[in-house]
Parts: structure tokens; sequence; C-alpha cells
């Protein structure tokens, strides 16, 4: 089995059915022997995205979550602490939580995200 994560940008592109999510991440995702979860960080991004205008998104991430069968991770003190220290350049705090998670866990992020990509100590699809 083979847990991933999901990065905002994966979970969108996913739910709106986008045709440009890459035919390994539908066979990966789409694997039952494969978990698939979600931050909560993802949801927070979504919802601030959607309130300034920014992202046209119908419904809420969790409804989106839950209709594909996806789990939510729940951000705790620890994982605000590995984001906060992590050596890496990066600085989106949502993206270094979705890394901190990732690394934390053994998850496998799902990504576009070239820099997520480089991001230490985990592994991307």
């Amino acid at each position: 089995m083979t847990a991933l994560l999901l990065d905002t940008n994966a979970f969108l592109l996913w739910s709106l059915g986008d045709r440009r999510v890459p035919t390994t991440w539908v066979e990966t995702i789409l694997d039952p022997a494969n978990g698939v979860f979600l931050s909560a960080v993802s949801a927070w991004e979504i919802a601030i995205k959607r309130r300034l205008g920014k992202l046209a998104f119908v419904g809420t991430a969790v409804d989106s979550a839950e209709f594909h069968g996806f789990e939510w991770i729940d951000v705790t003190p620890a994982d605000a602490e590995a984001a906060g220290a992590l050596d890496w350049s990066h600085r989106d705090p949502f993206d270094r939580m979705l890394v901190a998670q990732a690394a934390g866990r053994g998850l496998v992020v799902v990504t576009t995200d070239s820099l997520v990509a480089e991001a230490p100590g985990i592994r991307t699809l």
C-alpha cells in the first residue's frame, strides 16, 4: 500500500475533473490498495482563496473529499513545529505544512509543484 497526500492543487485538479490530471495519478489514486489523504491545511487554503475571489470552486473541500473517499489529516502542534523547522527555503506556509506532514507520516505527495518536489525528506508523484 502507498499512502498518498494530495497537495491542494492536485486535489483541485482531481475534484474538478481536469483533463491535465496525469494518467499515473489516476491509476495510483484509484488503486484500492492505496490510501489517499488530504491535509486540513488544504481545506483552509481553498476557503481563503474562495473568499478572496481567487478560486471558483463549487461546494466545499470537505464535501468533495468525502465524495471521492479521501481521508483528512488534522494539523497537530508537532506538525506546526516540523513545518517551521524545515530546512527548506520555500516560504508558502501551506506547502511547508504539507511537506512536514508528508515527511512525518511517510506519505507520498501528489503534486505538480516543482518546488514541493524538491523538498527535503519526502517522495512525490
